[in-house]
């Protein structure tokens, strides 16, 4: 075995051919022709799609532009529209909310309405809000503002009615609507359904302790 080993060390490997001049100058001469070709076929495409390659680069770079020049510009409209609301809360100025909420959209203009209502009391702004607002949590907020001012006239059936956009948990009035209903109920002596939304209260565990204890007491 060990004389089998020696012998195979000992074997040399065979060395590869060299190769000749003319091989070498064929491998350069198909280099060349073969860059030629290349370049050749680059050159036909441009020539072919040089048009629909310069549009397509300029309809990038048109996109490209105008979303930055869209961001810069509802990054300024969103600090003009913040800078404007300080301006106004400072100066206790209401027609100046109302204004900014006209002229501006989303959570701004909502903030600015209510505001608006709260310096002036002025119901129209809230039925405004309730009705038009951009985001759910002030839709919701003026509609409970509205059902605490106009409650008095509704009966318990009405007044349920009127909060049931409430009555559900994708709303963050869910249970403020939810124990303002109860009270309501025990207003006019209905102690049957006003105890069957404070049940509902009290057994809910995502119900905040404030309310849940306001549940418990008038249970």
């Amino acid at each position: 075995m060990a004389s089998i080993l020696e012998r195979y060390k000992k074997t040399k490997a065979p060395k590869a051919p060299q190769k000749t001049m003319e091989q070498y100058a064929e491998d350069a001469l198909y280099r060349e022709v073969w860059e030629d070709v290349n370049n050749e076929k680059t050159t036909a495409f441009l020539k072919k799609y040089a048009r629909p390659l310069i549009a397509g680069a300029l309809v990038i770079l048109i996109l490209i532009t105008g979303i930055q020049l869209w961001r810069h510009q509802a990054r300024s409209s969103r600090l003009a529209a913040a800078q404007a609301y300080e301006t106004a809360i400072g100066n206790m100025d209401a027609g100046a909310l109302a204004n900014l909420a006209k002229n501006t959209s989303g959570a701004t203009s909502d903030l600015a309405m209510f505001q608006s209502f709260m310096m002036t009391g002025d119901q129209s702004k809230l039925e405004a809000l309730a009705a038009n607002g951009s985001t759910r949590d002030f839709r919701d907020l003026a509609l409970l503002h509205l059902a605490a001012l106009k409650g008095d006239g509704m009966s318990a059936a009405e007044f349920e009615k009127y909060l049931a956009p409430l009555n559900t948990k994708n709303s963050p009035f869910y249970f403020s609507a939810s124990l303002m209903i109860a009270r309501k109920y025990l207003a006019a002596n209905d102690r049957g359904n006003a105890n069957i939304w404070l049940d509902k209260i009290i057994s809910d565990k995502d119900a905040p302790n404030v309310i849940n204890a306001g549940a418990q007491a008038l249970r």
